[in-house]
């Protein structure tokens, strides 16, 4: 996310950008998150009030930017009477409602559990609770369209493209970047950003060869996914007597996501998986709160992503700081700028910081302008949604009702160039389930990097939860034939 979000930054500058990424977009940590722009009301335990309030302040900024993958929610804190006091929950919510500037969102309510809604699925122990604000977002689908915003103002986006090595020749970097498409090749750069996330600190190490005393603690946060289990459109925030704390949120219409966890991850971050022993404490924490148990059976999917977290000395990885480091090197001869830790919510912030930094190598680039650009389809108001998606519904009445929200909120008001013409559902190719089309596939195809069954099914949407394995086997069959038509066009 960083990482795109600083070549978007920079590409609108005016600055020349390259930007290679070893796998597919958001295919790590950036597609793995809890998918919340937030504050972090915990954090506000950490005394982490500059972070916060950073984070607060951007979560309207991001909303307005991106309407159709980011939306408003609202979270239920049940007051847990073994736990933190009411009056300490109500205080940190004050806080949290007027520490980062508000203008959008509604403040915190107080509700009495036995007659509101969100106190149904739960124990009738839980009485009382609090309902206060946040935000929804599209993690990999903000990651992509950063990345095709970056592309539409001039930056070179490569994926499935590894950063092997870098030297410093004349005064300016040498990279040597490795594809299985283009092979081995050399980019020059007056300046590289190292936006690794968890593998920041390997590509610093062993890529630049630069000795760093700063060092990455990789945390991992799982999540599972069930079949829905309340039928309002409330998220839960959970406390646990072991200080953290676990969200259930209602998740693609038909499910509910809870998470995440914070354990020590070790070996290759790529590998990270949501532990059996993850998905138990994950169920365990939630039946204490939800009336009926969650069996395991009921998981129908699960996930996990490193965070790589600045290592604070903190006790707990629960603990450890969420806030970022930005380091400029240049006793090579060219500035390098390694990035350290982070949050998907201050993305934006970080991106303009990172640029700054790099003030003096390119002191005739335009000034910061992220903070009021739409992302590409974002160009609609917060609350145009539901308009949007009628529009589209009346242009093409015979797409159903499913197809045109989520046609929608994947890609706003670029979904009716993505049904174009058409005068029937015939007219967009093959439907390989769920109303995905070929229409849509060869957009994300052109458009937006997509080249396995994964880049589409998990990552610039989350049909994988909702296609048949035939219907699967099926898309990977035509994505394939269509990349070798593609392959056999361009050698003609």
């Amino acid at each position: 996310m960083n990482g795109c979000g600083i070549a978007r930054d920079a590409a609108g500058r005016g600055l020349s950008v390259y930007l290679c990424e070893m796998k597919d977009l958001a295919q790590a940590t950036s597609s793995a998150s809890t998918k919340l722009f937030h504050g972090g009301l915990r954090y506000l335990e950490n005394y982490e009030f500059r972070m916060v309030r950073e984070s607060l302040i951007e979560r309207e900024v991001l909303l307005q930017a991106m309407p159709h993958i980011s939306w408003p929610l609202r979270f239920v804190l049940p007051h847990h009477k073994g736990l933190r006091p009411a009056w300490l929950l109500r205080l940190g919510l004050f806080i949290y409602d007027n520490l980062g500037g508000r203008k959008i969102l509604p403040g915190t309510r107080t509700l009495d559990l036995r007659s509101d809604v969100a106190g149904h699925p739960l124990k009738k122990s839980f009485t009382k609770g609090f309902e206060y604000s946040d935000c929804w977002v599209e993690d990999s689908r903000l990651v992509v369209l950063n990345a095709r915003d970056a592309a539409e103002r001039g930056a070179r986006i490569e994926t499935r493209t590894r950063f092997a090595s870098a030297d410093v020749v004349d005064g300016e970097w040498e990279i040597d970047v490795q594809s299985a498409e283009y092979g081995s090749r050399k980019i020059r750069a007056k300046a590289i950003v190292n936006a690794g996330g968890p593998w920041a600190e390997m590509v610093a190490r062993n890529g630049v060869r630069q000795n760093m005393p700063e060092k990455l603690r990789l945390v991992r946060g799982s999540h599972i996914v069930v079949r829905k289990l309340f039928d309002h459109d409330k998220c839960y925030i959970f406390q646990h007597s072991d200080g953290r704390i676990v969200f259930a949120i209602p998740y693609e219409t038909d499910f509910t996501l809870i998470g995440t966890t914070d354990a020590e991850h070790l070996g290759d971050p790529s590998e990270a998986v949501c532990s059996p022993e993850e998905a138990d404490y994950l169920r365990a924490l939630a039946s204490e709160y939800f009336d009926t148990p969650i069996e395991a059976d009921e998981i129908v999917w699960t996930y996990a992503g490193v965070r790589p977290l600045v290592d604070d000395g903190a006790a707990s990885a629960s603990k450890a700081t969420r806030d970022y480091i930005l380091k400029l090197e240049t006793d090579r001869g060219a500035p390098l700028l390694n990035i350290f830790g982070g949050k998907i919510t201050t993305y934006r912030k970080l991106a303009e910081e990172a640029i700054a930094e790099l003030d003096a190598t390119f002191p005739a680039m335009k000034a910061a302008w992220t903070a009021g650009a739409a992302l590409p389809g974002g160009d609609f108001p917060v609350l145009g949604f539901d308009a949007l998606c009628a529009a589209l519904q009346e242009r093409a009445p015979w797409l159903d009702h499913r197809t045109v929200r989520r046609l929608v909120r994947a890609y706003g008001t670029e979904a009716s160039g993505i049904v174009g013409d058409a005068q029937s559902s015939a007219d967009l190719g093959e439907d390989f389930g769920q109303g995905l089309t070929e229409a849509e596939v060869r957009h994300l195809i052109e458009k937006e990097w997509a080249r396995a069954t994964d880049d589409v099914l998990w990552r610039r949407s989350k049909l994988g939860l909702r296609l048949t394995e035939e219907q699967k086997q099926r898309l990977k069959t035509w994505m394939e034939e269509t990349a070798a038509g593609r392959g056999q066009h361009a050698a003609e």
